[in-house]
């Protein structure tokens, strides 16, 4: 199985507990109601990005669900912390990409999501045989990525949060979640239902509209045949008298 779509989300918890708080930060990504399974960080050639609404409409309860993914807890008050992922998408569309899972303390959304996108592209880099110095910044290595003409995007999700300040469990959550092949032959599927029901009912308002044009052009026929209506004078001569005579 090799997915044909992918889409990235996120979200944040906050719970006495520190599986509730990651069960609520699901809730707040969308994917509660499923079973996520954690993959490794290959990013399928061809693969299409969809928005985060269209995505979880493909999802069912209790699916089986690839991701790649990462999340942070914590129950420090005021502490910050973070989860990302990053993607980086080769020139080639016949070629893989990556993504990369990051969770980090201290860092805001921004500088963790370019680590995460570092991450990502840096590996991509080494597979496509980009010479670069992996101790430069990522600002550097960025421009020497997209120049190079085989990198052609580098991108991240990134939940970030401040610690309860009452000591609650805080979990952040970020994830790339693939779509299964399954869900798409059933999207599918629906839609060519639907146009068969539309299909339907359009023949059987044509047989209908159909049939009575014929009975319309029948009764004209047999109207055209009819002998001309007796008078009622031609009528009564007709019927033979009952009543005697006086005489």
């Amino acid at each position: 199985m090799v997915p044909k779509k992918v889409f990235f989300t996120k979200g944040v918890g906050v719970h006495k507990e520190k599986l509730a708080s990651f069960e609520m930060a699901l809730r707040v990504a969308g994917l509660a109601h499923c079973n996520l399974v954690l993959v490794s960080s290959i990013y399928p050639p061809g693969c299409k990005i969809i928005p985060k609404e269209e995505g979880l409409k493909l999802l069912r309860p209790g699916e089986i669900v690839f991701a790649v993914y990462d999340r942070e807890s914590n129950n420090e008050p005021n502490r910050l912390i973070a989860a990302s992922v990053g993607l980086a998408i080769p020139a080639d569309a016949s070629m893989h990409g990556y993504l990369s899972e990051h969770h980090s303390f201290g860092e805001t959304d921004e500088k963790a999501g370019e680590y995460a996108e570092d991450l990502a592209a840096s590996m991509l880099a080494t597979t496509l045989g980009i010479e670069f110095n992996s101790e430069s910044d990522w600002d550097e290595r960025e421009q020497i990525f997209k120049m190079s003409g085989k990198i052609v995007r580098t991108t991240n999700i990134t939940q970030s949060a401040v610690g309860n300040k009452d000591g609650l469990w805080t979990t952040v959550f970020a994830a790339a979640v693939f779509i299964n092949d399954d869900n798409l032959s059933s999207d599918t599927g629906k839609s060519l239902v639907a146009n068969n029901k539309v299909t339907l009912q359009e023949e059987v308002l044509r047989q209908t509209v159909v049939g009575q044009l014929k009975n319309t052009e029948t009764d004209g026929k047999l109207a055209n045949h009819r002998e001309p209506a007796k008078t009622v004078i031609e009528q009564a001569k007709l019927v033979p008298s009952t009543r005697k005579s006086l005489s």
